[in-house]
């Protein structure tokens, strides 16, 4: 396992100007599909971040052995490539405000899968969060369906997978990737899926005709590079720095605070939030907050209230 070091203000520096940008990305994203379907949104995601990492990725590749080649395409399958068309495609049926919210539950799944897969040690109350985090998000589909789990179920699906790609992606950068530097990580995870990206987006679909004749088209495609270069290439590079310096669970953590974020972006682009989602916000955050908590301080805080 390798070491974790314990935050310090830049590291929590970095982390609120993740949390500012990735925040935002939800409306970006809503703001592409206006004029390109999921597909072409997600493939242009990942091209568009691959030509801007491009530079850092010819300079690093001959110093990469081949026989580690297959590390750096699961970084970008996982925290790139799944998440870019998963969230487009929840994003056709999901307002940029839910999927804000439900993506803090990025967290929880980083926790479960650090236990499941990486050997992490936890406590019984760390469990109890995930299970209300979970309370939290069900509760939240089932006020924003108006009562009915049916209709918010399918695209909070897409959502949920994503999130589980990204914690699959950070605990995997954290145990294996970590003698590398994050411009190298970054650059080279997009290497295998860029090119494959935009072979896809040239030929299969109809991305050159819409570019052409949809209106509105050119000033999509301006959201989707802000979100790719920024919002993608250079939050990905900060995001991978962060999880090396202190740890995969601490830099999952952006996520509590993104959903302030997407919700004040969503409430400005006129998207509906009613009060009752602010009681499951409260829940989804709470059970994160247990979730990440380490045991040692759970059990001084239990201490404490048994010895009132």
């Amino acid at each position: 396992m390798q070491q974790e070091n314990k935050p310090v203000f830049r590291d929590w520096f970095v982390l609120i100007l993740l949390m500012l940008t990735w925040g935002s990305s939800f409306i970006l994203i809503k703001r592409g599909l206006v004029s390109f379907d999921y597909i072409q949104l997600g493939a242009l995601r990942v091209s568009i971040s691959f030509l801007a990492l491009l530079p850092f990725a010819l300079q690093r590749l001959s110093k990469i052995r081949v026989k580690n080649f297959h590390l750096f395409l699961i970084a970008g399958l996982f925290g790139n490539a799944l998440p870019a068309f998963l969230f487009a495609r929840a994003q056709t049926e999901l307002d940029s405000l839910m999927a804000g919210i439900l993506n803090s539950l990025t967290p929880l799944f980083t926790l479960l899968l650090g236990v499941w897969l990486f050997g992490r040690r936890t406590h019984y109350l760390n469990v109890a969060g995930v299970i209300l985090g979970f309370l939290g998000a069900a509760g939240l589909l089932y006020a924003a369906g108006e009562g009915s789990l049916q209709f918010n179920f399918v695209p909070a699906l897409f959502v949920v997978m994503a999130t589980i790609c990204y914690a699959v992606n950070m605990n995997f950068v954290k145990n294996y990737l970590t003698g590398y530097d994050s411009i190298t990580i970054a650059s080279l995870a997009f290497v295998f899926i860029g090119v494959p990206a935009i072979i896809y987006l040239s030929f299969y679909t109809d991305f050159y005709y819409r570019i052409i004749h949809v209106e509105g088209s050119w000033q999509s495609l301006g959201y989707i590079t802000v979100l790719s270069v920024f919002g993608t290439a250079l939050a990905i590079i900060a995001h991978f720095w962060l999880i090396k310096r202190t740890s995969a669970l601490f830099a999952s953590s952006v996520t509590y605070l993104m959903p302030l974020v997407s919700v004040a972006w969503g409430i400005i682009d006129g998207e509906s939030f009613l009060l009752s989602f602010l009681f499951w916000i409260m829940i989804i955050l709470g059970g994160v907050y247990v979730a990440n908590r380490p045991s040692r301080r759970i059990e001084k805080w239990m201490n404490r209230l048994r010895n009132k």
